[in-house]
């Protein structure tokens, strides 16, 4: 009696519903991943920083290269470096860990900062800072705000010695800027990562950012794009 051989059973093939669900589920996979541990997207809702960072700029941070290495390949691979002066960084806000914030990095843990009619100096040192802008000139020895607490601490500030683990940082608009002058320094543990470039970016007014209602910010979403800043499109930021 002869034997006949049994066919294989056909080859599974998968709906194309379930293929574009598995697609759907990795994309999503992988964008969490890279949201959480390489890349976050941060817009800025105030003037804090101008004229580098505009109110309506759309900015990637990276939020890898400040975090903790394995090795010199992973430093190569990913750029990795320790933060330095001049670094414009994203942070958690200390006083509401909620809140993020972005200002440049001043002062580096164990140097000594003073500011005196404005002008930074870093041990002594007058710093240049060709990014820095101010709005009005430096109060007048007579101006009773001078040298103390409010506005004053805009103008002139410590000198103080940057505690190990911290940093001082401020906003590049100098005379509009709440920063390590009203509320101390910042602990190198809150900062999320170095902001790279601006993606996008659209004239907008502060208040646009603290509406709540659903029907303002779809009209303010969909007005955007008529207001789109075309030559801020892949800004490196500096």
């Amino acid at each position: 009696m002869s034997s006949r051989p049994v066919p294989d059973p056909p080859p599974f093939k998968k709906s194309v519903f379930r293929e574009y669900l598995e697609s759907i589920v990795v994309a999503v996979i992988l964008a969490l991943f890279i949201r959480t541990f390489a890349v976050q997207a941060f817009k800025i809702p105030t003037g804090s920083m101008e004229p580098n960072l505009l109110i309506g700029d759309h900015l990637l941070v990276n939020k890898l290269v400040y975090s903790s290495s394995l090795g010199p390949f992973e430093d190569k691979l990913f750029g990795k470096r320790p933060i330095e002066r001049g670094h414009v960084v994203v942070f958690k806000f200390p006083e509401d860990p909620t809140r993020d914030f972005i200002k440049r990095v001043i002062g580096l843990p164990g140097e000594t900062i003073e500011i005196r009619n404005k002008q930074v100096y870093v041990d002594g040192t007058p710093l240049d800072e060709p990014y820095a802008h101010f709005i009005e000139a430096p109060l007048r020895p007579d101006d009773p705000e001078y040298g103390h607490s409010g506005d004053g601490l805009r103008d002139s500030w410590g000198p103080q010695t940057v505690p190990a683990g911290k940093l001082l940082v401020l906003g590049d608009n100098r005379d509009n800027s709440r920063d390590s002058r009203f509320w101390g320094f910042l602990p190198i543990d809150q900062v999320k990562g170095r902001a790279l470039l601006v993606y996008w970016s659209y004239e907008a007014t502060r208040e646009e950012y603290h509406r709540t209602g659903i029907v303002e910010w779809v009209r303010d979403t969909l007005s955007a794009f008529g207001r789109t800043r075309w030559k801020r499109f892949f800004h490196v930021i500096r």
